[in-house]
């Protein structure tokens, strides 16, 4: 099945979801592409029509870039999208793929932005056009549609059987003038390859990395290089391989920051972490004081890989029960990171 019945600068894209990817992503299209509409509600949208999107290099926050957008608030406004790109989260995704479906039948491209691979299992459902997307890049939202990023880029895009890869190619060269973009041709080793990734936001949430101090960084610095190469150990014995993510650690990073003593690795461990920006998963917990989070897409995720595998996982497991039994309470406190630790070391 072709993916598109219209020359690419033709189609109407459609951002559902205005969030820091969804956002950024939107703005970076706008530039090179004539008719691209945003979809979101209540402040976002506000927002939207107001001052448009503002985005910012991390390293230079005084350089602002605007674009002016086109909104709507219900995506029965915008029934004939050939293409719609979701910014929303796996925990969302299966009402919002519903109403989609209700309004555009099977007619558009969806491109899936979430983190983790559940996204495979829900849109299917309703879509025979899908595209999966790994977001390469950390973004955040300051306030409405207010938005900083660490580079620009990339974004891996692909499908489970690598079906419509000549016309992915197409799209990826044209979307690559806004932001780069490149087709893979191992879509499930790039996935995973991206939960080891965010499965330091389970941690980072858990204590409040960026919220308040940590009260022992060397309990830090064991913690979360062991979780992230619990992690690896994890997706390889699911048959899993590294994927280069641009940018993000590979796996013999990740080995060395688990295994060598950490006198030798502190002064790295220091630095990457300086350079650390609040995760979604923070965001939403920490600062919008909500209760959903991407757990059981990533952290939940891992563990139960890991029972599948018979791998140990003490630290994974140890994350995904406190944060289990913490995030959904009312005001939630992040923890001290000697909890965790003590956590960790009893379920060894």
């Amino acid at each position: 099945m072709s993916l598109f019945v219209k020359p690419l600068e033709d189609l109407k894209i459609v951002v559902f979801g205005t969030g820091a990817i969804g956002g950024s992503v939107g703005a970076w299209l706008l530039p090179h592409h004539d008719n691209v509409v945003f979809v979101d509600r209540g402040e976002i949208a506000q927002a939207l029509r107001d001052t448009g999107i503002t985005i910012y290099h991390n390293d230079i926050p005084d350089e602002k870039e605007n674009f002016s957008v086109q909104v709507i608030e219900d995506i029965k406004d915008a029934a004939d999208a050939d293409v719609i790109l979701l910014g929303v989260k796996n925990y969302s995704l299966e009402p919002v793929a519903k109403s989609i479906k209700e309004v555009t039948g099977d007619h558009p491209v969806i491109i899936s932005m979430a983190n983790g691979a559940e996204n495979q299992e829900i849109l299917p459902k309703y879509f025979s056009k899908v595209i999966y997307c790994i977001v390469s890049y950390n973004a955040w939202m300051d306030e409405p549609v207010q938005i900083g990023y660490q580079k620009k880029g990339p974004l891996i895009i692909g499908t489970p059987d690598n079906s419509n890869f000549e016309e992915m190619e197409k799209l990826a060269a044209y979307f690559s003038k806004g932001v780069e973009t490149v087709v893979t041709d191992h879509l499930q080793d790039a996935v995973h390859s991206k939960i080891v990734i965010n499965l330091t936001n389970s941690l980072t949430t858990l204590i409040g990395h960026g919220f308040k101090e940590i009260s022992d960084f060397s309990l830090f610095h064991k913690l979360l290089p062991n979780t992230l190469y619990e992690g690896v150990k994890i997706v390889k014995a699911a048959g899993y391989k590294e994927c280069k993510l641009g940018g993000m650690p590979p796996w013999i990073l990740l080995w060395a920051g688990a295994t060598l003593p950490r006198a030798l690795t502190k002064g790295l461990f220091k630095k990457n972490v300086g350079k650390m920006v609040m995760s979604s998963m923070s965001q939403d917990i920490l600062l919008r004081g909500g209760s959903d989070s991407e757990i059981e897409s990533l952290t939940g995720y891992i563990v139960d890989l890991a029972k599948k595998h018979n791998v140990s996982s003490p630290y994974n497991t140890a994350i995904y029960d406190l944060c289990k039994e913490n995030f959904a309470k009312p005001g939630f406190e992040p923890l001290d990171v000697t909890e965790v630790m003590a956590r960790v070391e009893k379920n060894m």
